[in-house]
């Protein structure tokens, strides 16, 4: 489906058109009629699948088309770290760059000129806040922030957040929010605590279901069964430039650049960062030890090709989109098998191609055995012992124009009018996922 075809306002599908974001995902196509037409929604939907837009064009639309005090906070997005909170508000800007709306991200940090940009945000009212709930919590501790106004409550990853104990902030949050508002929640399960938490939030959601994915084809998985002794000699071996690609320029063995080796903890994550540096191999780590402004250095760089070797935590698997990468490497076996997912779907994106290397001990069999297991379809080893049930559902909205915009606006088979502006290939609006 064409984002055309969907009752979009003209500033959302202009931003669309200038980022060459031509087609839907499934996500998309299923869920952005239902939030126009201003039902609460469960999603399900793993990252990777354009869920970040599918909720960011709605929004927008609505807020162009729907009564709202410009004085106001009107939408408040979750997430559950800084990272993709960062992430959400980069597509913010992107989506809405044609529409008067205003958007703040409040994430923790000890930068004091970002926490002063947050206060003003909220004291001035930004059209849409984009907060980790920690940090929110905080600000609502210290100042008195006005809630009155917010229509939109959109949470992010929420197993994720409830993963990492965040419930009783967000239902603090929740408690402070007016009972006349639309809640949107995407997850990539659907345990017993998320619907929990969904029966207390939401009025009578609209559920839809995206197939749990797998990871694309075009990365090439390995693993090696080796002793923990040995796995740093296997890691030189895959950064190793004699194993890969010559340089069409010089013919000889290029080095690997921009490849993410995950450890599972950050003091691992350290060792293996000083190890690397001392053969002299171009290693940053990210772990949640450093300060905001490292973590922002240490990515822009990674983005530029600075940085050879990321060592990091599961803080980089997930709202992390470079598109360069060609190698991933799991120096320890992750524990849950969607955090494998997570993890190796940062190669092979925007539709290149990279390689996966899991390194599997005696003590991480027991972990890859329930990935394995995953990967071949059973089912049996998500986090909850099922992905999400309910089935899907299209609204059967009028499609020809939005119900507040005044005439609607035609619909057309492509906003170019010929073809895609992409030369003839459709690009789905994957966004930060």
């Amino acid at each position: 489906m064409f984002f055309d075809e969907l009752a979009l306002s003209d500033e959302v599908l202009d931003a669309l058109w200038d980022m060459h974001f031509d087609t839907c995902t499934p996500v998309q196509e299923q869920t952005i009629p239902v939030i126009l037409d201003r039902r609460d929604v469960i999603s399900c939907a793993q990252t990777g699948t354009g869920k970040t837009a599918a909720y960011i064009l709605p929004l927008l639309t609505n807020l162009a088309f729907d009564d709202h005090d410009p004085d106001k906070l009107n939408a408040i997005i979750m997430a559950p770290t800084r990272e993709l909170a960062q992430q959400i508000d980069q597509q913010m800007e992107g989506f809405g760059f044609y529409v008067p709306f205003s958007s703040v991200a409040i994430y923790g940090g000890r930068d004091n000129g970002a926490w002063g940009n947050q206060v003003n945000g909220l004291q001035r009212g930004a059209d849409i806040v984009i907060a980790t709930p920690g940090r929110l919590l905080s600000q609502m501790n210290i100042y008195d922030v006005d809630f009155s106004g917010v229509k939109y409550f959109i949470l992010d990853e929420a197993d994720r957040m409830l993963d990492m104990g965040f419930y009783d902030d967000i239902m603090t949050i929740v408690r402070r929010l007016p009972a006349d508002r639309q809640t949107i929640l995407f997850s990539a399960t659907m345990p017993e605590n998320i619907r929990r938490m969904a029966r207390a939030i939401m009025r009578d959601p609209v559920e839809i279901k995206i197939a749990v994915s797998r990871p694309p084809e075009t990365i090439t998985q390995r693993h090696l069964f080796l002793e923990d002794s040995d796995k740093l000699e296997a890691v030189l071996a895959a950064l190793n430039p004699v194993t890969h690609n010559p340089s069409p320029v010089t013919g000889n063995p290029s080095p690997l650049k921009k490849v993410i080796l995950f450890a599972g903890k950050k003091q691992r994550v350290k060792e293996l960062t000083r190890t690397l540096r001392a053969l002299h191999i171009d290693a940053r780590a990210m772990h949640s030890d450093l300060e905001q402004q490292e973590r922002d250095q240490v990515m822009l760089d990674f983005r530029n090709g600075k940085v050879a070797v990321l060592v990091a935590t599961d803080v980089v698997a997930r709202g992390i989109d470079v598109t360069d990468v060609p190698l991933v490497i799991n120096y320890d076996v992750p524990h849950d098998p969607e955090d494998y997912v997570h993890r190796i779907g940062r190669t092979a994106r925007a539709e290149n191609s990279g390689e996966a290397l899991t390194l599997v001990s005696s003590a991480d069999k027991h972990y890859w055995s329930r990935i394995e297991s995953f990967l071949k379809g059973d089912g049996s080893s998500t986090r909850s012992g099922k992905g999400c049930s309910g089935g899907s559902r299209h609204s059967s909205r009028n499609r020809v124009g939005h119900p507040r915009k005044s005439g609607g606006r035609a619909p057309k088979a492509h906003r170019s009018g010929s073809k895609p502006r992409t030369g003839g290939n459709s690009k789905p609006a994957h966004g930060s996922d």
